[in-house]
């Protein structure tokens, strides 16, 4: 019965996705005025009939219902609760169910919040993401019914890829499509702009805190996903520049840069025609990755479909979606107007270069990410990994983190460098000595720490302290918290870099087979295999190696407990690795088979500062945070002040 009712609120959710878009369409016309006042109170309706839906879904995967398929295929009796529900999104239909509730969701909540636009350009929205859900529920109820009863029950389910059986998958996914789904509002709203022609400040700034909401958790996401991969997988690195990586990096790309233009529109009335391209370019890579990652033609632990049929049906939606927003785009760009102008060296003008190169970095990415695949289909097998990707990015985004040091220092329209010459001293010198000590202590490419690293952590040096400098001179308890989030966000990318920059220069491995009771050292650190004892847990049992480890020659002992993990449902064998984290770094342990003579193999790694990655990662989010939280304060007064003004006006005409 609940999957019925589940499958029930799906085709109504995707009636009135039709309607919402019917209605918004005619709505702009003259004749059809009337069934404007409809589409708000449609799209709210509609995202929460793609709740019930989805709360459906997490219900029969909560009670394991084996004559739902889905639930037959991807779970089983035996599993903690947690990673049942879990299992609803581990899935292709279930995250494609949980990106139509995310979307539809966004939407309801743009029609019962958003007042700021002209009502033709709010009809003219929510049209526009009616029509994107309207594809995706088409999808849904067509080739991927996550409803679909089997027949006869089978007395147990198959089970959940023993990979995405950890607590990261309950977090890590829903963050990310919050993200990705939620740069669909970005693209509707540019869609409408365009259709009404009413691109201007007011357009950016009721799209903004939209796009800084999604772009704060595409960065968890992304964060929470490198850390959930480096700590699962076992091979000990936290990016790998796999397709589904890239594919959630190529939209915070395009986020990021669309986030700096909406506020130069929203504040300065300039960029108005790079707010809109990146406005469809941002979404458009989100979809991009669901292409990839759901189509099957990636064999990924991420890629769940393996249906020819599905991966065209997403391209086909893909071709319309893009493709009639990029032709709408090309139709109306000369009626976008240039906005007001500034001169190269000005805030603006960072802005810009920084767009470039956040665009460029994004190219890179997309022809890497594609190419191979390309290739393949030609009959051709292409690697490209890092050896690609590191240094082509590393040429944008070298002269992108000077700019981004230099830019917030800049006045708005025009500027001189001499001006803030004096406060980039700081910056500079420690630039340099973060560079002439690392020199010293090895050289730079010749067998000491290796360039780009090199100029990762000059750059993280100089970054740092020029991302507070807009505080100076401030009284610090009047700033805006929007200027408090632009330091801390900025601080975090430093912080970040800083700790990719140690883990890439400094990270020592080693792996050995030892017996028990035998010492090994890795860096600073002794490690004994005190005992590999057998344990069990609830779908899985596990060979346990007991470690002690010590920091130093005086250093306390602290146990350690790797292990290899053999589940049941579906069979598969994984490593648990252990992790000790200090303050300059992290020991990472994992246990391997026993050898013919007895010998446990271990595998070890000492990376000073890696988590320095992930709190960096969390500082940028926070820095999202404080200035979403900034704008919706001065939001919510000008309202306030508004409605005052309004109840005084009408009093006095009493």
């Amino acid at each position: 019965m609940i999957a019925e009712l589940g499958l029930a609120a799906l085709w109504l959710a995707a009636a009135l996705a039709a309607l919402q878009l019917v209605a918004g369409a005619l709505g702009l016309t003259a004749r059809g005025a009337a069934l404007g006042g409809a589409v708000r109170p449609v799209a709210a309706v509609q995202g929460l009939l793609a709740l019930v839906a989805f709360l459906c879904l997490i219900q029969v995967f909560a009670v394991t219902d084996l004559s739902v398929k889905l639930v037959a295929l991807n779970s089983h009796s035996m599993k903690p609760l947690v990673f049942k529900i879990a299992g609803a999104w581990g899935n292709h239909e279930g995250s494609m169910l949980l990106w139509v509730t995310v979307m539809g969701m966004a939407g309801g909540f743009v029609a019962l919040i958003e007042k700021r636009l002209p009502e033709p350009t709010m009809l003219a929205t929510l049209a526009g993401q009616a029509f994107v859900s309207l594809g995706f529920y088409a999808f849904l109820l067509i080739a991927s019914n996550p409803f679909e009863r089997l027949s006869p029950v089978p007395a147990e389910g198959n089970g959940l890829n023993p990979l995405l059986q950890d607590l990261g998958l309950a977090f890590h996914p829903p963050t990310l499509y919050l993200g990705y789904v939620g740069l669909s509002i970005a693209f509707s709203f540019a869609i409408g702009a365009l259709v009404t022609r009413e691109v201007g400040p007011a357009f950016a700034r009721a799209m903004r805190p939209w796009v800084l909401g999604a772009w704060i958790f595409l960065t968890v996401g992304i964060t929470a996903g490198s850390y959930w991969a480096y700590y699962e997988l076992g091979w000990g690195g936290w990016w790998f520049w796999d397709p589904v990586e890239n594919a959630s990096l190529m939209p915070w790309l395009a986020a990021t840069a669309l986030l700096h233009s909406a506020s130069v529109l929203a504040s300065r009335n300039a960029l108005r025609a790079w707010t809109m391209m990146l406005g469809v370019v941002a979404f458009s890579m989100s979809m991009i990755g669901t292409f990839l990652v759901r189509s099957g033609i990636l064999t990924s632990v991420h890629a769940f479909a393996v249906d020819p049929e599905r991966g065209t049906f997403i391209l086909a939606l893909l071709a319309i979606n893009i493709g009639g927003a990029l032709t709408l785009f090309a139709l109306r760009a000369s009626t976008v107007t240039e906005g007001e102008r500034f001169a190269l060296v000005s805030r603006e003008g960072a802005l810009v270069f920084n767009n470039v190169m956040l665009s460029a970095i994004l190219g890179i990415v997309l022809f890497g990410t594609l190419y191979p695949l390309v290739a393949e289909a030609m009959g051709a097998k292409v690697s490209v990994g890092p050896p690609y990707f590191n240094p082509m990015s590393a040429l944008f985004a070298l002269p992108m983190l000077v700019v981004l040091a230099i830019g917030p220092l800049l006045r708005w329209r025009r500027d001189k460098f001499a001006r803030i010459g004096k406060a980039l001293v700081i910056p500079a010198m420690l630039a340099a000595a973060a560079g002439i000590g690392l020199v010293a202590m090895g050289g730079a490419g010749m067998g000491g720490v290796a360039l780009l690293p090199l100029l990762g952590l000059m750059l993280a040096a100089g970054l740092a302290w020029a991302s507070v400098l807009p505080l100076r001179d401030r009284n610090l308890r009047r700033t805006p918290l929007p200027v408090w989030g632009m330091v801390t966000a900025h601080f975090g990318i430093a912080v970040a870099l800083f700790g990719m920059s140690c883990e890439s220069a400094f990270s020592i491995e080693k792996l050995v087979a030892v017996r028990i009771g035998e010492v090994t050292e890795i860096g600073p650190w002794g490690v004994k295999l005190d005992t590999v004892e057998p344990v069990a847990g609830p779908n899985w049992t596990a060979l346990e190696a007991r470690l002690l480890v010590r920091y130093g020659v005086d250093g306390k002992a602290v146990r350690m407990l790797p292990q290899s993990r053999s589940f049941w449902t579906p069979p598969q064998q994984t490593s648990e690795s252990a992790l000790l984290t200090r303050w300059n770094g992290q020991l990472y342990t994992v246990l391997g088979g026993e050898a013919d003579d007895g010998r446990w193999q271990l595998r070890l790694w000492w990376k000073p500062f890696v988590p320095l990655i992930w709190i960096g990662g969390l500082l940028v989010a926070l820095g999202g945070v404080l200035a979403l939280a900034g704008r919706v304060a001065a939001d919510v007064r000008r309202i306030v002040a508004r409605d005052k003004i309004a109840y005084r006006r009408e009093r006095q005409g009493r």
